[in-house]
Protein backbone atom coordinates (compact mmCIF):
# COMPACT_ATOMS: atom_id res chain seq x y z
CA UNK A 1 0.00 0.00 0.00
CA UNK A 2 1.54 3.88 -0.89
CA UNK A 3 0.42 6.77 0.68
CA UNK A 4 0.82 10.03 -1.95
CA UNK A 5 2.72 12.28 -0.15
CA UNK A 6 4.11 16.35 -1.23
CA UNK A 7 7.48 17.97 -0.22
CA UNK A 8 6.37 20.07 2.78
CA UNK A 9 9.65 21.41 3.05
CA UNK A 10 13.90 21.37 3.81
CA UNK A 11 15.89 21.95 6.71
CA UNK A 12 19.21 20.49 8.27
CA UNK A 13 20.05 17.43 10.42
CA UNK A 14 21.41 19.46 13.78
CA UNK A 15 23.68 16.43 14.30
CA UNK A 16 25.09 15.61 10.80
CA UNK A 17 24.88 18.98 8.84
CA UNK A 18 22.73 16.46 6.49
CA UNK A 19 19.63 18.10 4.33
CA UNK A 20 16.81 16.69 4.85
CA UNK A 21 13.23 16.46 2.48
CA UNK A 22 10.77 16.48 4.49
CA UNK A 23 7.21 14.65 2.89
CA UNK A 24 4.07 15.13 4.11
CA UNK A 25 0.51 13.29 3.55
CA UNK A 26 -1.65 16.14 2.93
CA UNK A 27 -4.89 14.37 4.37
CA UNK A 28 -3.05 13.73 6.98
CA UNK A 29 -0.16 14.99 10.01
CA UNK A 30 2.01 11.86 8.87
CA UNK A 31 5.31 13.09 7.70
CA UNK A 32 8.56 11.00 6.35
CA UNK A 33 12.31 13.07 6.89
CA UNK A 34 14.88 12.01 4.24
CA UNK A 35 18.40 12.98 4.25
CA UNK A 36 19.89 13.90 1.36
CA UNK A 37 22.69 15.25 -0.13
CA UNK A 38 23.62 19.18 -0.28
CA UNK A 39 23.16 19.34 -4.11
CA UNK A 40 20.38 16.99 -4.34
CA UNK A 41 18.73 19.57 -1.68
CA UNK A 42 19.98 22.63 -3.92
CA UNK A 43 18.29 20.59 -7.16
CA UNK A 44 14.96 20.23 -4.90
CA UNK A 45 14.96 23.64 -3.20
CA UNK A 46 15.47 25.87 -6.85
CA UNK A 47 12.76 24.08 -8.58
CA UNK A 48 10.71 24.79 -5.15
CA UNK A 49 11.57 28.25 -5.69
CA UNK A 50 11.15 28.56 -9.43
CA UNK A 51 14.81 29.31 -10.16
CA UNK A 52 15.83 29.58 -13.51
CA UNK A 53 19.39 29.08 -14.77
CA UNK A 54 20.70 30.13 -18.16
CA UNK A 55 22.01 26.26 -18.77
CA UNK A 56 20.39 23.24 -17.79
CA UNK A 57 21.33 22.11 -14.36
CA UNK A 58 21.25 18.02 -13.95
CA UNK A 59 18.03 17.21 -13.09
CA UNK A 60 16.63 19.99 -16.26
CA UNK A 61 19.15 17.97 -18.21
CA UNK A 62 17.37 14.81 -17.88
CA UNK A 63 13.93 15.61 -17.97
CA UNK A 64 14.78 17.68 -21.59
CA UNK A 65 16.29 13.89 -22.50
CA UNK A 66 13.04 12.43 -21.21
CA UNK A 67 10.94 14.70 -22.89
CA UNK A 68 13.14 14.56 -26.40
CA UNK A 69 12.83 10.89 -26.41
CA UNK A 70 8.93 10.78 -25.75
CA UNK A 71 9.48 9.48 -21.93
CA UNK A 72 6.65 10.00 -19.61
CA UNK A 73 7.52 9.91 -15.47
CA UNK A 74 4.10 8.91 -14.38
CA UNK A 75 4.92 8.88 -10.90
CA UNK A 76 7.29 8.51 -8.33
CA UNK A 77 7.41 6.07 -5.35
CA UNK A 78 10.12 6.04 -2.23
CA UNK A 79 9.77 2.41 -1.91
CA UNK A 80 11.99 1.00 0.95
CA UNK A 81 14.43 1.71 3.91
CA UNK A 82 17.48 -0.39 4.54
CA UNK A 83 20.51 0.21 6.92
CA UNK A 84 19.47 3.39 6.92
CA UNK A 85 19.34 3.95 3.26
CA UNK A 86 15.89 4.96 1.65
CA UNK A 87 15.17 3.59 -2.13
CA UNK A 88 12.94 4.85 -4.68
CA UNK A 89 11.48 4.02 -8.00
CA UNK A 90 10.91 6.09 -10.98
CA UNK A 91 7.71 5.08 -12.79
CA UNK A 92 8.36 5.42 -16.82
CA UNK A 93 6.48 5.27 -19.86
CA UNK A 94 8.51 4.79 -22.77
CA UNK A 95 7.13 3.33 -26.53
CA UNK A 96 3.95 2.63 -25.03
CA UNK A 97 5.30 0.22 -21.71
CA UNK A 98 5.65 0.92 -18.75
CA UNK A 99 8.51 0.48 -16.42
CA UNK A 100 10.00 1.02 -13.42
CA UNK A 101 13.97 2.14 -12.68
CA UNK A 102 15.87 2.60 -9.63
CA UNK A 103 16.63 6.12 -8.06
CA UNK A 104 17.99 8.11 -4.79
CA UNK A 105 14.96 9.36 -3.41
CA UNK A 106 16.87 12.90 -4.09
CA UNK A 107 16.89 12.23 -7.26
CA UNK A 108 13.50 11.03 -7.91
CA UNK A 109 12.29 13.96 -5.85
CA UNK A 110 13.86 16.46 -8.05
CA UNK A 111 12.75 14.90 -11.55
CA UNK A 112 9.32 14.42 -10.03
CA UNK A 113 9.16 18.06 -9.03
CA UNK A 114 10.46 18.97 -13.06
CA UNK A 115 7.74 16.82 -14.68
CA UNK A 116 4.84 17.42 -12.45
CA UNK A 117 4.93 13.60 -10.99
CA UNK A 118 3.62 12.37 -8.16
CA UNK A 119 4.95 11.11 -5.41
CA UNK A 120 4.25 7.83 -3.25
CA UNK A 121 6.05 6.39 -0.24
CA UNK A 122 5.05 2.62 0.83
CA UNK A 123 3.15 2.57 4.19
CA UNK A 124 5.91 0.16 5.09
CA UNK A 125 8.70 2.72 4.51
CA UNK A 126 6.91 4.94 6.98
CA UNK A 127 6.50 2.67 9.75
CA UNK A 128 10.28 1.94 9.68
CA UNK A 129 11.48 5.27 9.81
CA UNK A 130 9.16 6.54 12.63
CA UNK A 131 7.23 9.35 12.34
CA UNK A 132 7.89 13.37 12.80
CA UNK A 133 5.65 15.13 15.42
CA UNK A 134 3.49 17.68 13.00
CA UNK A 135 4.31 20.33 15.49
CA UNK A 136 7.75 19.48 16.65
CA UNK A 137 10.62 21.54 16.22
CA UNK A 138 14.06 20.74 16.06
CA UNK A 139 16.37 23.12 18.40
CA UNK A 140 19.55 23.99 16.37
CA UNK A 141 22.44 23.89 18.68
CA UNK A 142 25.11 23.40 16.68
CA UNK A 143 25.79 26.83 14.89
CA UNK A 144 27.09 25.03 11.52
CA UNK A 145 23.91 23.28 11.18
CA UNK A 146 21.97 26.49 12.18
CA UNK A 147 24.02 28.32 9.66
CA UNK A 148 23.02 25.65 6.92
CA UNK A 149 19.52 25.47 7.93
CA UNK A 150 19.03 29.47 7.88
CA UNK A 151 20.44 29.39 4.53
CA UNK A 152 18.41 26.63 3.20
CA UNK A 153 15.14 28.28 4.33
CA UNK A 154 16.09 31.80 3.40
CA UNK A 155 16.95 31.18 -0.38
CA UNK A 156 15.46 33.07 -2.59
CA UNK A 157 15.39 33.39 -6.35
CA UNK A 158 17.00 36.72 -6.40
CA UNK A 159 20.21 34.53 -4.21
CA UNK A 160 20.43 32.58 -7.17
CA UNK A 161 21.28 35.07 -9.56
CA UNK A 162 24.30 36.24 -7.78
CA UNK A 163 25.90 32.89 -9.46
CA UNK A 164 27.10 32.19 -12.80
CA UNK A 165 26.41 28.14 -13.77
Amino acid sequence: MVREMKISGLTMDPQTNTPIVVLKDPESEVSLPIWIGLLEATAIATELEQVQFSRPMTHDLIRNLMTHLGVKVNKVEVCDLKDNTFYAWIYLTINGKETKIDARPSDALAIALRTDAKIYVDEKVIEKSGRLEPEAKVEIKDEEAKKWTDILENLSAEDFGKYKM
